[in-house]
């Protein structure tokens, strides 16, 4: 290993990366500076500073970066309608290259030669985390204990800070489950959900009520559009980060929001992961409902056709990369008369479009209504467009081709 003078450790605080710290420190000899990102986990992240002041850190950085986290990662990948492999919202995947950048950023404020990070070797965060570094850094180095130490359980990390002195808060009640949250949503793996038979436990649920618990009424709200993203809700207007905290709170009320599902892990294996993502669910059905009246149908077309592309580079930690910039540059200019507000009733899981209006629609009633349209429309126009799309068909046809 070369020599590590300083290292910025993603350190939450937690006994995975309280051990890290102390680690780092023996088998590196280096300082250590900390870095505690605010996403909106749920969780005060202010006691991370205590935590790692009694293992000697010096320098600690603890960062509020809700709206950052919004403005600038989450709002762009939702004008792109972003899903992957048809279900994920992408919550996780989309907090790391920010967590990245501001890893690197201190680093370069601080004079550290290195980074280090908690992921595991068989996760996508280690992959997103380090392709983020090295995109902004390429010549950093980059330190993964879990692929390097043999401390490969929880009772090893546990005899590790009995060793070593590291204080182990225990919390009464604590999840069984290995759980990621964020503003965007907030995750779970593990423990009876390694069985893909197995049903969750409803009290493993944080966010949302079950839709069967949900209120027997439904809620209307209304979303207000300016180009592509949410700026209101009921006419009001707000922060990105107080938007999805809004519709959050409103979604896990009426049930919305809940995932069960296998994905395809990068490094190749198949994980189950349960999540709840409430404001995101509603923003998709919403943001798909403006584009329908704003968007022209090729340009609609095109976005739906590279989404997936996008979402995979997402997915895989290839945020900082030019064909992810490419294809934001795209979509982001679809996106200009995106403007408009959405109606939505929320009712027990569901999220159902129930009106949509803009200034800049392309939906025009005169031509489009089943009634007298005065001529708007000419109907005959249709049968040469019908017989030119056909030409190739029937020529097929005629030369005794199977078309069947």
């Amino acid at each position: 290993m070369s020599k590590v003078n300083k290292v910025v450790l993603a350190y939450s605080g937690g006994l995975d990366t309280s051990v890290i710290v102390k680690w780092l420190q023996e088998t590196y000899d280096c300082e250590v500076v900390t870095f505690t990102a605010d996403l909106g986990q749920g969780e005060e992240v202010e006691p991370a500073r205590a935590k790692a002041e009694a293992l000697g850190v010096k320098e600690i950085y603890i960062e509020d970066l809700r709206e950052e986290f919004v403005r600038d990662y989450v709002y762009p990948m939702f004008r792109a309608n972003t899903i992957y492999e048809g279900e994920y919202l992408l919550g996780t995947s989309i907090a790391r290259p920010l967590i990245a950048k501001r890893l690197i950023d201190i680093a370069n404020e601080t004079g550290a030669d290195a980074i280090s990070h908690g992921a595991t070797g068989k996760g996508n965060d280690q992959i997103r985390f380090e392709l983020g570094a090295y995109a902004l850094k390429p010549g950093v180095q980059v330190i993964a204990p879990w692929r390097e130490w043999d401390l490969n359980s929880r009772e090893s990390l546990m005899a590790y800070c009995e060793t070593h002195g590291i204080e182990v808060e225990k919390k009464k009640g604590k999840s069984p489950y290995s759980m990621d949250a964020n503003l965007l949503h907030i995750s779970y793996e593990g423990d009876i959900l390694e069985d893909p038979w197995q049903e969750p436990e409803e009290e493993m649920w944080r966010w949302s009520v079950s839709p069967e618990a949900a209120p027997d009424s439904p809620t209307y709200i209304e979303l207000g559009y300016e180009k592509g993203d949410i700026v209101s809700i009921d006419g009001e207007a707000l922060s990105p980060a107080t938007i999805l905290e809004k519709l959050n709170k409103i979604g896990g009320d009426n049930g919305i929001g809940r995932l069960d599902i296998v994905e395809n892990r990068y490094v190749g294996m198949k994980s189950r992961g349960c999540y709840e993502t409430p404001g995101g669910t509603i923003m998709l059905k919403a943001h798909r409902a403006i584009e329908s009246i704003t968007l022209d149908k090729e340009a609609a077309h095109l976005k739906d056709s590279v989404m997936p592309k996008y979402a995979e580079l997402v997915y895989n930690g290839y945020w900082w990369s030019p064909e992810r910039k490419a294809l934001q540059a795209l979509i982001d200019d679809t996106q200009t008369y995106v403007n408009g507000t959405v109606r939505l009733k929320l009712y027990k899981g569901n999220v159902v479009v129930v009106g949509r209006k803009s200034d800049d629609t392309l939906f025009d009633e005169s031509i489009a209504t089943f009634e007298d349209d005065a001529g708007a429309y000419d109907q005959k126009d249709a049968e040469g467009f019908i017989k030119l799309n056909a030409l190739r068909l029937r020529i097929a046809a005629g030369k005794g081709r199977d078309q069947g």
